[in-house]
């Protein structure tokens, strides 16, 4: 494991603790390490005689008290986690106690006050990968899943803390180091000219890896959207309802709505679940030209927020708006977005405002526009279906590997580079030697996914961003 190659920083002895749960009425403090069943023994005394913590075995659970020299300071029940059998790999405990924070910080204290220092963000998980209990791209997942805001993003991240991509990686990884086995091994006789790894298969393998790894880096892009949230962006010219159906859509007041154009010069950005999918909306500037400075980079926003939706929602004043308008905004989107796979939706609005169907209504049915009142939130339920269905038209199978992190991304084009160097050097007949500095460049960076390959700034920027107590 990349474990063995840590600085020391990584590899302290000490016991740490902290809260592993946040709300309601209990909070459990988890501890870790290899004075944990020592503390527990000093600080907390079993509520029966014949319930003695020493001789509790794994996963069991003991009621009893905290108490500080004769003091008690609360009732819990603390449950008991051996070594291997653990979260971390170490010896565990875990004090369910009353949620108040004064018995919280009272309990962490004595904690404390018995050489247990406080764990550093994802410092469980940490110990946990070190101590070789799961992968770096399982641990990642961890803090995926903790992070979760919907049904896609949680079986995403499930999936991965169970080891789906880990497995997969490590396959790939496998294949190329049995080969890159055999050129070390034709390295040691190359004096006597002999071959051990077969080019014809070389070959073969590189180009199967190299589907495989663009398979994954194209999954990046679905990835990253189920991960957090459908990005959605409403366009529309200024004063025709966008930040009102925004509201509509969310019930509540998200964005200031005002009779005056232009009102909203910069994007706003929130997120809805809707039957377990997440849909991250952007309300954007007014579309249209302007004199003004602060209005022309509202515009420029708007096009960016465009160019990385999934999405699109046109917004029209029904009214008011005519077919050749409608089609023009059509044609400038088609000619100036690149993503053929960049979903349309037109929503004609202010009906309420309409005495008469406009004469264009049946282009507009062919066009499968939906017509809403933001104002009245009528037919808001027609367009989060059409969401809806859209979704689920790009949906992945569900057992499919999935990219959702950008180091994974990252290093999976890295590994990509790295065979189509190796391929070619077989184009161009290389010799081992150069066929082994490239295949190991691609080993490098498939190991330094799942942490095969690792270091202390990789493991930090990963490690410092998790919560504490995971």
């Amino acid at each position: 494991m990349g474990g063995q190659k840590m600085e020391k920083q990584y590899l302290t002895d000490d016991t740490i603790c902290a809260p592993a749960t946040t709300g309601g009425a209990i909070t459990v403090i988890r501890i870790s390490g290899s004075k944990a069943f020592e503390v527990i023994d000093k600080i907390f005394k079993a509520a029966y005689k014949s319930a003695d913590f020493k001789k509790l075995e794994s996963h069991k659970v003991v009621l009893g008290y905290i108490h500080d020299g004769k003091k008690q300071i609360d009732e819990v029940l603390a449950t008991k986690f051996a070594g291997k059998k653990s979260y971390t790999g170490e010896d565990v405990v875990e004090l369910s106690c009353h949620a108040s924070p004064y018995i919280v910080q009272e309990v962490l204290r004595i904690l404390m006050d018995n050489k247990v220092r406080m764990a550093r963000p994802g410092e469980f998980t940490l110990r946990a990968f070190m101590n070789g209990k799961m992968d770096l791209s399982q641990a990642e997942a961890v803090a995926d899943l903790v992070a979760a805001n919907s049904k896609a993003s949680h079986n995403l991240a499930f999936r991965q803390m169970r080891g789906h991509f880990s497995k997969n990686i490590q396959e790939l990884r496998q294949q190329l180091v049995d080969f890159a086995s055999l050129i070390e091994l034709e390295l040691d006789f190359s004096e006597e000219d002999v071959e051990f790894a077969s080019r014809k298969k070389l070959y073969d393998l590189l180009k199967k890896i190299k589907a495989e790894v663009n398979r994954l880096i194209n999954s990046f892009a679905k990835g990253n959207v189920l991960k957090h949230g459908i990005p959605v962006a409403i366009i529309g010219k200024p004063n025709v309802g966008k930040s009102t159906l925004l509201n509509a859509i969310f019930n509540e007041e998200k964005a200031i709505v005002s009779e005056i154009p232009g009102t909203t010069r910069d994007a706003i950005e929130d997120t809805i679940i809707i039957d377990n999918i997440a849909f991250r909306f952007v309300d954007t500037a007014g579309l249209r030209e302007s004199g003004d400075e602060i209005e022309n980079i509202g515009m420029k926003k708007t096009m960016e927020k465009v160019q990385q939706a999934a999405i699109v929602l046109y917004l029209f004043d029904a009214s008011r708006t005519s077919m050749e308008e409608i089609c023009d905004t059509i044609d400038d989107f088609r000619k100036n977005i690149d993503d053929k796979d960049k979903k349309l939706i037109l929503i004609a609005n202010k009906i309420d405002l309409l005495q008469e169907m406009p004469h264009h209504f049946k282009n507009l049915v062919e066009l499968e526009t939906i017509f809403v009142s933001a104002k009245r939130k009528e037919n808001i339920q027609m367009l989060t279906d059409s969401l809806l269905k859209t979704a689920a038209a790009g949906a992945e199978e569900e057992n499919q590997t999935i990219v959702t992190n950008s180091r994974h991304y990252e290093a999976l084009k890295n590994t990509l580079e790295a065979v189509k160097q190796v391929k070619k050097g077989l184009d161009n007949n290389l010799s081992g030697d150069l066929l082994a500095v490239d295949l190991r460049t691609a080993l490098y960076h498939l190991g330094s996914i799942t942490g095969e390959v690792t270091n202390d700034e990789i493991l930090g920027n990963i490690f410092e961003k998790f919560c504490i107590g995971k």
